[in-house]
C-alpha cells in the first residue's frame, strides 16, 4: 500500500515473513504469491448490502416482495426562495421605517407592494390569484357567477354611493323627542335640586 519498503517480518529463525502490498498481513514468500491475486480480487470486488429480511424468509412460504423503483418523472417546480427573502427584507425594512416614524412622530411609510408569486394563475372573470389547483376549482365557479350577473359599470357605481350615503346617515344620531311630561319631570328635578343645594348656582 505505502511506496516503502518494509523489512521482512522473521517467523522463525528460518523463515522470512513479507507483508502483502494489497491488504498488509505479513506471509512466507511462497504463500505470499498464491495470496496476492485472491487478495486483490476480493478489495476490487463490491460487497453487496446483507439482506436479513431475504436470509429469515429462505425456506419458507412467504413470497419475497420486490420494491417496485419510484418513479423519477416528478415535474421540479421552480424554487421561489429568492423572491421570498426579498419580500422578507422588504417586510423587515418597512417595519423599522414605520416603528422610526412612530418615535418621531411623522405620518407612516406607505406600506411595500404585494409581491406577485409568478406560479399563480389569474382568473381572467375577477384577476385573483390562485395556485393549480384551487385556480382549476375557482375559474370554473367564477365563470358560472360571472354569467349569473350582468354588471353595469354606471349601476354599480350609484350602488356603491348610495350604500355610503346610508351608512353616512345611520352615523348621525338623532337626539331623542323630549314630550311636555319629560320637560316638566326635569324641570321639577332642577327646581329641587335647587331648594337642596342653594349655595350653589344653577
Amino acid at each position: 500500500m505505502s511506496g516503502k519498503t518494509e523489512k521482512p517480518v522473521m517467523a522463525d529463525a528460518n523463515q522470512a515473513l513479507l507483508p502483502c502490498e494489497v491488504c498488509g498481513r505479513s506471509f512466507a514468500p511462497d504463500v505470499l504469491e498464491r495470496h496476492v491475486p485472491i487478495c486483490k480480487k476480493l478489495f476490487n470486488k463490491k460487497r453487496q448490502p446483507f439482506n436479513s429480511l431475504k436470509q429469515r424468509l429462505q425456506g419458507t412460504d412467504i413470497p419475497t416482495l420486490k420494491k417496485a423503483p419510484q418513479s423519477k418523472n416528478h415535474p421540479v417546480k421552480k424554487s421561489t426562495w429568492r423572491q421570498q427573502h426579498e419580500d422578507f427584507i422588504n417586510a423587515i425594512q418597512s417595519a423599522k421605517q414605520c416603528s422610526v416614524a412612530i418615535k418621531e412622530g411623522r405620518p407612516l411609510p406607505p406600506p411595500p407592494p404585494p409581491s406577485i408569486n409568478p406560479d399563480y394563475i389569474q382568473c381572467p372573470h375577477c384577476m385573483r390569484r390562485f395556485n393549480e389547483n384551487a385556480a382549476g376549482r375557482h375559474i370554473n365557479f367564477c365563470k358560472d357567477q360571472a354569467s349569473r350577473r350582468f354588471f353595469i359599470p354606471a349601476q354599480t357605481a350609484a350602488k356603491m354611493t348610495s350604500r355610503a350615503q346610508g351608512k353616512a346617515q345611520m352615523g348621525l344620531k338623532k337626539e331623542p323627542p323630549v314630550t311636555k311630561a319629560v320637560a316638566t319631570l326635569l324641570a321639577n328635578r332642577a327646581q329641587e335640586s335647587g331648594k337642596a343645594h342653594p349655595s350653589k348656582t344653577e
